[in-house]
């Protein structure tokens, strides 16, 4: 099937708003080339379960298209009109799988030394709906927090490092109650400037406590989740033949429902735990370590809501992982009690504090956003934004409570 073929009908397996926002643009899909409107359809089949600025973005784009004159319209998918593709790819179901369309286009455009022509297409097609319509001030500057080294009593590793010339390195931090104090601010940002999935806290370990109107995932409480994921993982592992291939498809085709995720129902309006919820598989599904590493778990949850959901407050805190073992005896976690390592999980946690920072500084308002890393329980922390020297050290006692106020 072509694009011009395309009807209402081709939509009927999506869900609820997916099938309306493709029946509402019904005219415009149908005018784009096949080498573009999947990868469009790619990101509209999961419309439902996408923050409300991945929504934003999706509909800024058909609202681009929808208002190009037609002149103006040709010469916007003409770089894209341009590319050769293959029989094959006409005959893939790219309305039902249009990820599956995306895999195989990617690997065309590569082999047929197209990809750099697409690049540039796509570039300059998102530059200019961005432009066309621009997005709305953020009503607050982003803050970033991140929690490293639970349990470690102490260190002889350089903290920080990374951050240190970014902001001003403290060595006196009072940490009184310090996760509770910076929960407590997290939840003032909440209540101050109320909106979806604007306010983060991501758990290593169990949860320090639930704040309303803070999206909250934790390692702990998807125990049962990871379970189920890594006794599907040890099977496919085991199998006499074991297909790299077919084990991507098989997670990338795991329903929420199938290992204890509660998948929602937007035909009934529940859409909100189904958006967090579909956030959470894709983490255990897309990320490599995320089901067996504490940490990885964390700094691949805070990317990808930086990335995804574009935060105005983000509170990872890190927690102990498992040691490094061979990938069987990791899958096995379920039946054994894993051996944490402390010291090489605070290594890590550095690191993505860097990490979570960078993240942060690719988003709107970087130059005003601030960001704390603090070692749990003990007094060294960086604090970075307006306001703070770069690679000043401060060796003073201060309050967490007094420090994370002046970067609220």
């Amino acid at each position: 099937m072509l694009p011009p073929q395309l009807t209402r009908e081709s939509f009927a397996a999506y869900p609820k708003e997916a099938r309306e926002v493709a029946t509402a643009h019904l005219e415009w899909l149908q005018r784009l080339p096949l080498s573009f409107v999947p990868l469009l359809l790619r990101e509209l089949v999961g419309y439902d379960y996408k923050f409300p600025l991945e929504r934003r973005d999706l509909d800024r784009q058909l609202k681009y298209l929808a208002s190009l004159e037609p002149q103006q319209f040709q010469e916007a998918i003409a770089p894209f009109a341009k590319l050769r593709l293959t029989p094959e790819l006409e005959k893939t179901d790219w309305v039902g799988n249009p990820a599956i369309f995306t895999e195989q286009l990617t690997a065309h455009l590569w082999t047929t030394h197209q990809i750099d022509a697409f690049r540039t297409a796509a570039i300059e097609y998102v530059n200019k709906a961005t432009a066309a319509f621009p997005d709305e001030p953020i009503p607050t500057h982003r803050l970033g927090i991140a929690v490293i080294g639970q349990g470690v009593r102490s260190t002889d590793y350089r903290l920080f490092r990374k951050l240190r010339s970014r902001g001003t390195y403290f060595t006196g931090i009072r940490a009184e109650n310090g996760v509770t104090s910076l929960l407590d601010a997290v939840s003032g940002r909440a209540e101050k400037h109320p909106a979806p999935y604007s306010h983060w806290y991501i758990d290593g370990g169990q949860s320090a406590g639930i704040r309303a109107g803070v999206a909250q995932v934790s390692y702990a409480s998807l125990s049962p989740v990871r379970a189920a994921l890594q006794a599907r993982m040890q099977k496919t592992y085991e199998a006499s033949v074991f297909d790299p291939e077919a084990f991507r498809t098989m997670l990338a085709q795991i329903k929420p429902e199938e290992i204890g995720l509660d998948k929602g129902d937007s035909d009934k309006g529940d859409s909100k735990d189904a958006v967090l919820n579909r956030y959470q598989l894709s983490l255990l599904t897309e990320g490599s370590g995320t089901q067996v590493f504490a940490t990885t778990f964390v700094q691949w949850a805070a990317r990808e809501a930086l990335r995804r959901a574009q935060p105005l407050t983000l509170l990872a805190r890190f927690a102990p992982r498992q040691r490094e073992q061979q990938m069987n005896e990791l899958l096995n976690e379920t039946t054994r009690k894993p051996e944490l390592d402390a010291q090489g999980s605070l290594i890590d946690a550095d690191m993505a504090a860097y990490y979570h920072w960078l993240n942060q500084q690719r988003l709107s308002g970087a130059d005003q956003s601030t960001f704390l890393a603090w070692f749990e329980d003990h007094g060294q922390a960086v604090a970075i934004g307006p306001g703070f020297e770069h690679g000043k050290t401060m060796e003073t006692l201060v309050d967490l409570s007094a420090l994370i106020q002046r970067l609220v």
